[in-house]
């Protein structure tokens, strides 16, 4: 019940005018994101993180938060419309949802990827204000032995559910956590890889490496593979689904709902692995699994819940424990602690406004997708006959200018650079950065942790093992490494990122 109380507390911060404008910002954005293919909410996110400086914590963080779940909406827009996903998550949503509109029935198969997101949002916000507490409350009786273990577990699932190479992917996790070493000591006041740079002093900076990582890279990839999309000619008509369509809506719904929920959850998990997920689980409890691929609904229905559920469910880890589950959740905790705020189990306790207000505004703003989605289709298939080259251009210089007002360093715009390059080679080396931004982020709470549990012990590092969460959060971290080095788990993970390839 508290929670509920706590909920409407939330709308009163939502629902004023100034979060509720930002939040329609956020998600008009996030829309306008997943339907242009190849920018994407990270690359979106980071680019954006400048602006929020300015900005209120719960404004800054609606407006992040509906960019994240405004994307899942849009990128099945051009899923459905080119077969091309504008986001990772929408590309199951092609299989049928693209043959749906190759029938004359894209319109229902946009009107059932909104409904079927907009319930998830709804349901996915409703488990986020009942678990998240309690789990904070657990979370309260970490110490620094359990907090260094989970994060642990967390890259560990990072490298597990990482695209690729296990070895790449366990490479990005050592140079993110290098990147994280540079500056100034905290505990004897050395130097560490700064280089004699001043502007290094105090370490790389979170925004130069993220944008570079994910704006100004996946600008150098999308020019050099610069696409030249047709869209479908026909007009989009007759929105509403057909009665069958509902019936076989509602169960696929549900299902990719509470997928999206677990997997959003866990850590490495996310809107993408849900959708997936959901398909197939989906495709296996159907009665008629030959009509998936061929314009079934369930085929809709399932992964775009599930999309959305999983992003919305992937803010629990980041505010009750302070671990990220995913690149972007790292993005979000660069954006808290721009603002002053550590995440993790106080939040709810130190900063309800933001917690409770964050959490409202996500039923507020799966509303307004609804309302951004269906009635502009048009807008959305005029814009995907823009040529993309336009885009770049206006996207590099915003980073520069966005970079460079942070702190008024022209270091940090050479940074900028400097990552963006790497951020190409990444792409071109088939190396994941996602790993690389999630160790960067953890890695000084990780040292922090890590020595503080060695004082407790003195230096005993029996610590880890003795103390019974930090033993059982070591064991799983074990397991997912003796899982991922399984031949069975191998061929299984390298099929699946084939096909979402």
């Amino acid at each position: 019940m508290d929670s509920f109380v706590s909920l409407f507390h939330g709308f009163s911060i939502a629902l004023q005018p100034a979060n509720i404008l930002y939040c329609l910002l956020g998600t008009l954005v996030g829309t306008l994101i997943g339907v242009l293919p190849g920018i994407g909410p990270l690359s979106a996110i980071a680019i954006l993180l400048p602006i929020t400086f300015y900005l209120e914590p719960t404004s800054a963080l609606i407006m992040l938060a509906g960019i994240y779940y405004g994307a899942q909406y849009g990128g099945s827009t051009s899923a459905i419309l080119l077969n091309l996903p504008g986001e990772n998550s929408s590309v199951v949503t092609c299989l049928d949802g693209h043959q749906m509109a190759r029938q004359g029935r894209a319109g229902p198969a946009l009107a059932v990827a909104a409904l079927a997101s907009l319930c998830a949002g709804v349901a996915a916000t409703f488990v986020i204000a009942l678990f998240a507490p309690p789990i904070s409350q657990v979370a309260l009786m970490f110490g620094p032995a359990e907090y260094f273990s989970l994060m642990v577990l967390g890259l560990i699932a990072a490298i597990v559910l990482a695209h690729g190479s296990v070895l790449k992917a366990l490479g990005m996790i050592v140079l993110g956590l290098l990147l994280g070493c540079v500056g100034t000591d905290v505990e004897s006041g050395a130097l560490r890889m700064a280089l004699g740079l001043p502007g290094l002093f105090d370490g790389i900076g979170f925004v130069p490496l993220a944008m570079g990582l994910f704006g100004v890279g996946e600008i150098i990839r999308n020019i050099e593979n610069d696409r030249h999309q047709s869209v479908m000619q026909t007009r989009v008509r007759d929105l509403w689904p057909s009665r069958d369509d509902f019936r076989r809506f509602w169960p696929a719904t549900g299902r990719g709902t509470l997928i999206g929920c677990i997997l959003g959850i866990l850590p490495g998990g996310g809107a993408t692995l849900g959708s997936f997920a959901a398909y197939t689980i989906e495709k296996k409890v159907s009665a008629t699994p030959e009509r998936f691929g061929k314009g079934a609904v369930e085929g809709v229905a399932a992964p775009e819940a599930a999309n959305n559920a999983g992003a919305q469910t992937s803010f629990i880890p980041l505010l009750t424990l302070g671990i990220p589950s995913n690149a972007m959740m790292a993005l979000m905790a660069g954006a808290l602690m721009i603002h002053g705020i550590t995440p993790g189990p106080r939040v709810i306790t130190s900063n309800p406004d933001v917690f409770w207000g964050l959490i409202a505004s996500m039923l507020v703003g799966n509303a307004l997708l609804v309302i951004i989605n269906l009635p502009l289709v048009g807008i959305w298939v005029q814009l995907l006959r823009v040529p993309y080259h336009l885009f770049y251009p206006m996207i590099l210089v915003f980073c520069c200018i966005g970079v460079f007002t942070v702190n008024n360093s022209v270091l940090d715009v050479m940074l900028l650079m400097v990552f963006g390059f790497f951020g190409y080679l990444f792409i071109k080396w088939h190396c994941e950065p996602a790993p690389l931004l999630l160790a960067f982020v953890l890695g000084p709470l990780m040292e922090e942790n890590l020595r503080r549990a060695m004082q407790v012990s003195y230096g005993d590092p029996a610590i880890f093992v003795t103390r019974p969460i930090s033993a059982v959060l070591l064991l799983a971290a074990l397991g997912c490494l003796i899982l991922v080095l399984l031949p069975a788990f191998r061929r299984t993970r390298e099929v699946a990122f084939q096909e979402e390839n």
